[in-house]
């Protein structure tokens, strides 16, 4: 029988200053505008996945969540559901991957943001893995996610991840050894996604086991899953 233990390290929160910018200062620097000046025209970040286009939209809920306000949230596996008046944002996530519902829902949001029946526009950010040019949507929305500033997103370099994966395992409350970082490094998905869901498995793992996390525990952990 395994034993189950309850996981008691701390994800790292989704902020803008948990995000690391290498390479994408400049897509930070207009998302901490848009929070600031909250634009009319939207905001449209793409990038490969990894690139942390998901971190960034939800370090912008977060942030508005802070501030007492309230954010509409739309991606590719989340029900549709009609404009609130009462969002102070319009948040589209992985637009590339809309069905005609979420297509639809998405559009009746932007046109509801931008000329919403009481109060001021509502700015609208969105992110895919194309430029707004490349997405298969309907024409409508396309031109609409075009409209506005468009940043793409790189993925981080080797030191970065090294970097990112070394502060959230400090984070959950436990150190990544350089030769732990090099055996993951070698055998895994090298997106930043991919690696921050395998820290999560390995905290998880060594919480389990009982163990200290070392290159053994990796070998045994990827081993059973």
């Amino acid at each position: 029988m395994r034993q189950l233990t309850l996981d008691l390290g701390l994800a790292p929160l989704p902020t803008l200053e948990a995000f690391c910018a290498d390479g994408n200062e400049a897509a930070l620097a207009a998302l901490r505008q848009w929070l600031q000046e909250r634009p009319a025209a939207p905001l449209y970040l793409w990038g490969p996945p990894g690139s942390g286009k998901t971190h960034l939209l939800r370090a912008a809920a977060l942030a508005l969540a802070e501030a007492g306000e309230r954010s509409g949230w739309l991606d590719a596996q989340a029900a549709p559901q009609p404009f609130d008046d009462g969002w102070a944002a319009v948040l589209l996530d992985d637009v590339h991957a809309y069905d005609a519902a979420r297509q639809a829902a998405a559009f009746n949001w932007f046109v509801n943001a931008q000329a919403p029946a009481c109060g001021a526009p509502r700015p609208v950010l969105a992110a895919a893995d194309r430029p707004p040019a490349d997405l298969s949507l309907r024409d409508d929305l396309r031109s609409r996610l075009a409209w506005g500033q468009v940043h793409a997103l790189q993925p981080l370099s080797e030191s970065a991840c090294r970097a990112v994966l070394r502060r959230a395992a400090r984070a959950r409350g436990f150190e990544l050894a350089e030769e732990v970082l090099d055996y993951v490094l070698a055998r895994c998905a090298r997106d930043l996604g991919s690696l921050t869901a395998l820290l999560q498995r390995l905290d998880d793992y060594a919480l389990r086991t009982q163990r200290p996390v070392t290159v053994p525990l990796v070998r045994a952990m990827l081993a059973e899953t």
